[in-house]
């Protein structure tokens, strides 16, 4: 994934979720679980939450892959869409933050 709006597609398109933007800055986009509206990715080029231990070899593997802005960064990566990494671990990493952040 090379851009913002092609994350939000891809988020868009698991069971049961909805795009918000809360902030007056039009630059973040959130995606949200309906129901619950537990969110599972901050989309601002970045942002999609992941297990701790998970989240520090995916910094040493990534340079694009930081802690997150604005979020608790244990919990929390950043990922700069700068197609340094594979869409596949993209897809992968929002696959985990939906599953974690998903009410059961």
């Amino acid at each position: 994934m090379k851009n913002r709006q092609e994350a939000i597609n891809y988020c868009k398109q698991y069971k049961d979720v909805y795009e918000d933007e809360p902030f007056r800055d039009n630059n973040w986009t959130l995606i949200r679980h309906k129901g619950t509206d537990k969110t599972f990715a901050w989309i601002f080029e970045r942002d999609v939450k992941n297990e701790p231990g998970m989240n520090e070899q995916l910094r040493n593997e990534y340079d694009s892959i930081v802690p997150a802005y604005h979020l608790n960064k244990e919990h929390w990566n950043s990922i700069i869409l700068d197609g340094t990494v594979p869409k596949e671990e993209i897809q992968e990493l929002i696959k985990t933050s939906y599953n974690i952040t998903k009410n059961k």
